[in-house]
């Protein structure tokens, strides 16, 4: 494909300037100019992106590098909290599914695509977050799009977290309902906006917020979101992806952990992160359910997730009832993690499991995820647009099947990485060096 536009990146060139140059581009121009980019990356050895894993999700895994060799890494870079992706009780029930029912099932939820399974697992997922009935999506993505473009009509309001997710806001766009973003976790923004949006006559308010945002590794105050709403007489939304079967004593989510249950209008979650599978759910009152059956395009017009994967989700239900033992081992994991990294000089308080550790100005967050790939340490690099420039971090994510010599290495390679930009002339300050979310 002829490229006439040229490519001058090198290091400082990055995904938001190739955006902005993009944005008054033709395709062969647009697309020429990215493949440059990808090419440069390719070179410079610091193309991390869809690293090959050839074993099962777990605590270590073995990757192909560039070279098509085998390299075995700490994996910390995983929404696999619990480690049910390789629980032996998950893969014997997925085996036994996939024996009982075959290996897919060809067809819409409303039509041919809804079996036993699905029907138990939103009884389930219903009583794991309080509600009266629940619904199953085929992603997380179609979930949130389809919640909000089902429910709200254009004359509505949405008064959401500046740190809300991607698909929660493309579903606002599709929607074209009235939306107002106040600042993450401001409260006292969102009460003005609430105040403000009284004025509306004729149409419903609603406050999206996440459970635990996934960037940053902390949680919406629901014990004071959930009393604000119920006193505006808005309509709470709760994206608790990364809350669902890790927060509270029981995993059954950020509502759980803020003594709220039953209380949510209504809560979205996913099976991509504690499940380790694929999918999602709304659960809220049976009539919203019943409507979003019809009216979430979305979840009308995609095919069913195969009986396999849900099998995979009541297996790890049937997990969280059986061994609540594994979300102590994960809160240990990652206080004894957020412990050493403070002896190093961050500040980290987690609520989560999620530790973000933000990149200090004028480290090459290319070439410290490169150190780190080459230690063997797996964790993701978080850079612009998925983050504001400022504010690009690595992501740790700890889960119950670390070990403490899993924590001890890791540790390890971040003072490692750390020291040496410390010691370079671009850093001058400690406490700047270890800025953390």
């Amino acid at each position: 494909m002829e490229n006439s536009i040229e490519y001058n990146g090198g290091e400082n060139f990055d995904l938001r300037e190739m955006l902005l140059r993009g944005r008054n581009l033709r395709l062969n121009e647009k697309v020429g100019l990215f493949e440059s980019f990808i090419d440069d990356l390719n070179k410079q050895n610091v193309m991390l992106n869809m690293r090959c894993i050839t074993t099962a999700a777990d605590r270590e895994v073995t990757i192909l590098d560039r070279n098509g060799k085998k390299k075995n890494m700490l994996m910390f870079g995983s929404n696999n909290y619990l480690g049910l992706a390789s629980h032996p009780y998950v893969r014997e029930k997925a085996e036994e599914a996939i024996r009982k029912y075959g290996a897919g099932i060809g067809g819409p939820p409303l039509l041919n695509g809804y079996t036993i399974l699905h029907r138990q697992l939103e009884e389930r997922l219903a009583a794991l977050k309080g509600a009266e009935d629940a619904l199953i999506f085929s992603s997380g993505y179609g979930a949130n799009v389809g919640l909000v473009s089902g429910l709200t009509n254009p004359n509505d309001v949405i008064i959401y977290d500046a740190f809300s997710h991607a698909s929660f806001c493309d579903g606002i766009k599709m929607s074209e309902v009235k939306s107002f973003r106040f600042p993450h976790n401001n409260l006292n923004l969102l009460k003005l906006r609430l105040d403000q949006a009284a004025n509306q006559t004729g149409s419903d308010v609603y406050v999206g917020v996440e459970g635990v945002y996934s960037m940053d590794g902390d949680t919406a105050p629901l014990d004071k979101i959930v009393p604000l709403c119920k006193s505006k007489g808005a309509i709470l939304l709760v994206d608790d992806a990364h809350g669902t079967g890790v927060m509270g004593s029981r995993g059954r989510g950020t509502a759980e952990h803020y003594r709220v249950e039953g209380k949510i209008d209504i809560t979205m979650g996913t099976f991509s992160k504690t499940f380790a599978a694929t999918g999602a759910f709304v659960a809220a009152s049976k009539p919203v359910v019943d409507y979003l059956r019809f009216f979430a395009r979305s979840y009308m017009f995609s095919a069913s997730l195969p009986p396999v994967s849900i099998a995979v989700v009541l297996a790890g239900l049937d997990v969280l009832e059986s061994e609540p033992e594994l979300i102590n081992r994960l809160n240990d994991n990652t206080k004894y993690a957020a412990e050493r990294l403070n002896s190093l000089g961050f500040n980290l308080n987690p609520q989560t499991p999620i530790l973000p550790l933000r990149v200090p100005i004028g480290m090459d967050i290319r070439k410290a995820a490169l150190k780190f790939h080459e230690k063997g340490i797996f964790v993701n690099s978080i850079e612009y647009p998925a983050v504001p420039v400022s504010q690009q971090r690595f992501r740790i994510s700890i889960m119950a099947t670390h070990t403490k010599e899993d924590i001890n290495k890791l540790i390890e390679v971040i003072d490692e990485i750390w020291t040496s930009f410390k010691s370079s002339e671009k850093c001058a300050a400690k406490e700047f060096c270890y800025e953390a979310a």
